[in-house]
């Protein structure tokens, strides 16, 4: 059974610096091409950040620049970094294979910033 489990997520101000971490099990990100996707309120999910097998990163335009995407095979854990956040960063932040599969969204981690 395939668990991908977010954390890392808080209130922040403006300006501010995150580090989200995504654990998985039952699946070697390794060997997947993943992606961390985010869904604001009343948004729909987006795709920002992505990393495929051979290590080639990929943003969305709103939070390149910004926006590190990376992993640590030995630990199984995708990670994204977040700098210069800004409030409309605020969502639901959600890592996932890419393009995602549905049963293996995980609860999220919410990142709010403060203005």
């Amino acid at each position: 059974q395939v668990q991908l489990v977010e954390s890392g997520g808080g209130l922040v101000q403006t300006g501010g610096s995150l580090r989200l971490s995504c654990a998985a099990s039952g699946i070697i990100i390794k060997n997947n091409h993943m992606g961390w996707y985010r869904q604001a309120p009343g948004k729909q999910r987006e795709l920002v950040a992505a990393i495929t097998v051979g290590g080639t990163t990929n943003y969305a335009d709103s939070v390149k620049g910004r926006f590190t995407i990376s992993r640590h095979n030995a630990v199984n854990t995708v990670y994204l970094h977040m700098n210069s956040l800004k409030p409309e960063d605020t969502a639901v932040y959600y890592c996932n294979i890419n393009p995602p599969w549905p049963h293996y969204w995980g609860q999220g981690t919410q990142v709010t910033i403060s203005s």
